[in-house]
């Protein structure tokens, strides 16, 4: 048995739960209360997805990606949830990831708001990439009210680590002004999200420039990628959407060594 403290994750550790409502929007949760909660784990490994070290960090053999399951039960939750987890590499990156990816859940089981509910592994599983110098994940999970109703939710949760630093980072970190950096990311989805599932008639009150619609997000050599919950840009039906902005379309807008971090 592994005993967790829920605790409020870091700025770079976000969760978004998409309920459903006649309106078609999606509801967060409000935070909860700090809560000893009690749980089962198991790990499974997996081939990383770069196992070279990062270059600069203190890293003396690869990262592995694997996942533990959490099991358990609070007054309003029932869960049994794989989640990301790192072993290898430098043990203060290592450390912060899964603490990071723990809190993410714990979040979520926290965030009752009255209602009883669970949380399974989700329909599709979220990748975790593991750059020189930058760890970052998505981890989707299902949610379902007790009794169920019409259908489930997504939820999204994202952590990326600076892995010099050991370090959160968040949108704040990854922009030189955060409002320009959200101007930006909102005009190049608005342009991306037509060639996607959500298509021309896409939500557009899904990508005001705001820390909210844009709080799930993780790096890729190829770009920032931003991930909309259920409802969020468009019709249940259309299940959750990726975009990728490339980093040539924020180069300017980002913080100094930034695209360095998150595209190695």
């Amino acid at each position: 048995m592994t005993r967790i403290r829920s605790m409020v994750a870091a700025v770079a550790v976000t969760a978004a739960v998409a309920g459903c409502s006649t309106s078609g929007t999606a509801t967060p949760a409000p935070a909860p209360a700090t809560t000893d909660v009690t749980v089962t784990a198991t790990t499974e490994r997996a081939e990383p997805t770069n196992t070279a070290p990062p270059a600069t960090s203190n890293a003396a053999e690869p990262y592995v990606v694997g996942s533990t399951r959490i099991t358990g039960s609070t007054e309003h939750a029932t869960y049994d949830v794989a989640i990301p987890q790192l072993s290898g590499g430098d043990p203060a990156v290592v450390a912060e990831f899964n603490e990071s990816m723990r809190a993410a859940l714990q979040d979520l089981i926290d965030g009752h708001n009255g209602q009883d509910f669970a949380l399974s592994d989700g329909y599709s599983t979220g990748t975790t990439y593991v750059g020189r110098r930058v760890i970052s994940a998505e981890q989707i999970t299902d949610w379902i009210a007790v009794p169920p109703g019409a259908h489930g939710d997504s939820l999204i949760s994202t952590v990326t680590i600076d892995a010099d630093t050991a370090q959160p980072i968040s949108l704040g970190d990854v922009f030189t002004d955060l409002d320009t950096g959200l101007a930006r990311l909102s005009d190049r989805a608005a342009k991306i999200l037509p060639t996607t599932r959500a298509g021309e008639s896409f939500e557009r009150s899904g990508i005001e420039p705001t820390p909210a619609d844009f709080a799930n997000w993780t790096a890729s050599p190829e770009g920032m990628n931003i991930h909309f919950g259920d409802y969020q840009v468009g019709a249940y039906g259309i299940g959750l959407i990726t975009v990728t902005v490339p980093w040539t379309d924020l180069s300017d807008v980002l913080a100094p060594g930034m695209q360095d971090v998150l595209s190695s």
